[in-house]
């Protein structure tokens, strides 16, 4: 049994994988708040033929919770998450998490996400201000202040360890358990009149697509070289027979 094939092909199948996205991350390497996705591979052992072959998973995807770089807006409805928490806005099948803290307030005093979805507090309800009593202040726990009063709380949230993400939208995700409201503000704040940037970094992304593309192309080589071995073998078995 000829093994060079279906591992060429499993090399190419995970390393496509790879391809989509290191296209994915270079595409969103300006989205505020975005999460490169990052790819695990495993070897899979055949014992099918004689000798035991290793073949290369398709891969898993994960998120990675690098930190983005920090910018000062300093517009009062721009905040950021310093740690790893998470702000969380109202979705189509409950509440989408995101790192990306840029608000909107409408005329009734709704506080939107730039998408139009309203940011929550830490109960999961929509938070809401008075358009007409002046600017806000947020304090590095979240609370929400107009003219010295408190008014609410943006709500932050840890995602449960081990949790899969999905993503929703550009910058949002949901997880397979539900996230846990933020008690300990200790090692996580909110930073208001600030913006994060993706996490994705792309000088290195585009050294991964260049080492990638080339892996592929010498994999394609390697096949199409294994294909013409076999067809000459082939072709001399037949004009021996």
């Amino acid at each position: 049994m000829q093994t060079s094939l279906p591992v060429a092909l499993s090399a190419q199948l995970a390393m496509e994988k790879r391809l989509d996205t290191i296209a994915d991350n270079l595409a969103n390497s300006r989205t505020a708040g975005f999460r490169a996705e990052e790819v695990k591979f495993e070897s899979f052992i055949s014992r099918a033929a004689a000798e035991p072959v290793a073949f290369a998973s398709t891969g898993e995807t994960y998120v990675s919770t690098r930190t983005g770089e920090m910018t000062q807006t300093g517009n009062a409805l721009d905040m950021a998450v310093n740690g790893n928490a998470y702000f969380a806005v109202q979705g189509p099948k409950g509440p989408i998490y995101t790192r990306d803290g840029r608000m909107t307030i409408s005329e009734t005093g709704d506080v939107m996400s730039l998408t139009g979805v309203p940011f929550l507090d830490a109960g999961g309800a929509p938070l809401q201000v008075d358009p007409s009593a002046g600017p806000i202040q947020i304090a590095r726990d979240g609370m929400i202040l107009q003219r010295g009063t408190q008014i609410g709380a943006v709500g932050l949230f840890e995602m449960p360890a081990n949790a899969k993400l999905t993503r929703a939208g550009t910058s949002g995700f949901t997880p397979d358990r539900p996230a846990t409201p933020l008690l300990d503000f200790g090692s996580v704040s909110v930073l208001q009149g600030f913006t994060e940037g993706s996490n994705v970094n792309p000088i290195l992304e585009m050294t991964r697509l260049i080492a990638v593309q080339r892996a592929f192309e010498s994999a394609a080589n390697f096949i199409e070289t294994s294909e013409r071995s076999l067809d000459s073998a082939v072709a001399q078995l037949g004009q021996k027979a």
